[in-house]
């Protein structure tokens, strides 16, 4: 399966190509990310605050059962149990309560950071001039709006936080067991480069992968879109069945590149997991022989008060491995929406642009020429008045320009040479809102 991918990049434009080789993890990305909490310090701090506290708290419960055991217990003295159990209770309770107002106030500010983030793209659409529109498909900015911003969210309410405490935890851990037994510590350290390694390698597997994943979907979406929009054109040529082959097609894409992620998915957190369970394995046969051979300073119960702490430090190994997952797929969507943001208009009014409050209607086209693709003149040298009060038909065949006309009176669109003038004024300086204010068009279909 994962040797078919390459293959069916065959089907993908020049520019998706760049787009799948960009690295979807950077820094830049993951800081203008975080620069959409600022509206809402007071909550992101609190946050913050309660992942800090949740990330102590559950190492807190071993180390009370730990305490318990080899204290009270251990010493047969019931008083110090019950008085022990009642704690472990109290720090229980505390944990759900922060886990209650982490979660919820997660929830609600991935939310926020979701709407902000849609009202900005939808803002920044809005200014793109006609000729954008004519380039890029539908089915792709519904899948920036759409699944693309789903994914922020994720890395909003769960990645971002839930990977907080889970690190804490880890670390808390780490400490507790350096204490306990240096040795030992240093040997589990020692399988820290094995861990490095798997994550470099899938690392770059699925960075290439969920690239790829997201963009055969924007294609999917793009085709549909554009399927049901013309599909009066599609059944009036008999076009259902290459239709159809097509987006068959591109669905067989975007599954064979899913299957890849889930494939890829599927061998890297049982990676982790297995290096988790092997070096505990090593940890116990090193820790058994030194209590074993007494060339431990401790006794049974360090040894396993060490196994507890270790245990705690790699449980979070799976969770991270997928919140890792998820990071890398919302990184890859952050890169496609910042760059919609950052993609400026091909034009707009210059600052002086002005703003008549009236119009009569004299349109005087000067040698204007015009052109959607280079080298393809749609309108060459033309010119022509329109007085005030007057009425004019544009007649011609299908592709003639009676259309671009239209859409350069009305700025749609900038002509390449020449001059339109409204009223003697340069339409060029006159302002589009202010002009398209005093425009009617009427778009018929028969």
């Amino acid at each position: 399966m994962t040797r078919s991918a390459p293959r069916l990049l065959s089907h993908i434009t020049p520019r998706d190509h760049e787009d799948l080789h960009q690295s979807p993890l950077q820094l830049g990305l993951m800081m203008r990310l975080l620069s959409y909490l600022r509206p809402y310090a007071a909550k992101r701090n609190l946050l913050f605050l309660l992942v800090l506290i949740r990330g102590v708290q559950v190492p807190l419960l071993v180390i009370v059962t730990l305490q318990i055991i080899n204290g009270p217990i251990q010493r047969a003295d019931y008083p110090g149990v019950l008085w022990g159990t009642l704690g472990f209770l109290v720090l229980a309770i505390s944990t759900q309560v922060v886990m209650h107002f982490r979660q919820r106030w997660a929830l609600e500010l991935g939310e926020a950071v979701v709407h902000d983030l849609r009202n900005e793209l939808f803002a920044h659409i809005q200014t793109m001039p006609m000729s954008w529109f004519a380039r890029t498909k539908v089915g792709r900015v519904i899948s920036r709006m759409s699944s693309d911003v789903e994914d922020i969210r994720v890395v909003v309410q769960d990645v971002m936080f839930a990977g907080i405490v889970q690190l804490g935890q880890m670390l808390l851990a780490a400490v507790c067991m350096c204490w306990h037994d240096a040795l030992l510590f240093g040997l589990m350290l020692a399988m820290a480069p094995f861990v490095w390694l798997v994550n470099r390698h899938f690392h770059r597997r699925l960075s290439y992968l969920l690239r790829a994943t997201r963009d055969s979907f924007s294609r999917v979406t793009a085709t549909l879109a554009e399927s049901v929009i013309g599909v009066r054109v599609t059944q009036g040529f008999v076009r259902q069945d290459e239709n159809a082959r097509m987006f068959h097609e591109l669905v067989n894409d975007h599954s064979t590149y899913n299957t890849a992620v889930m494939c890829t998915q599927g061998l890297h957190v049982p990676l982790l997991e297995l290096n988790s369970q092997l070096t505990l394995a090593a940890l116990l046969l090193a820790g058994g022989y030194r209590v074993l051979a007494g060339h431990s300073a401790g006794d049974v119960g360090d040894m396993v008060s060490f196994f507890f702490m270790a245990h705690l430090f790699f449980a979070p190994i799976t969770g991270l491995g997928n919140l890792y997952n998820q990071a890398m797929t919302a990184m890859a969507s952050a890169e496609r929406l910042f760059q919609l943001l950052d993609t400026p208009p091909a034009w707009s009014d210059p600052p002086q642009a002005i703003a008549p409050r009236e119009l009569r209607g004299r349109v005087e086209f000067d040698r204007v020429t015009f052109a959607y693709q280079p080298d393809r003149d749609v309108l060459r040298e033309v010119s022509f008045v329109a007085k005030p009060g007057e009425v004019v038909a544009l007649v011609g065949q299908t592709g003639s320009g009676k259309t671009s006309i239209i859409n350069l009176i009305a700025k749609f669109y900038l002509a390449n040479r020449g001059t339109i003038r409204i009223d003697g004024h340069d339409i060029q300086r006159l302002s589009a809102s202010c002009l398209h204010g005093h425009l009617g068009i009427v778009l018929q279909q028969n």
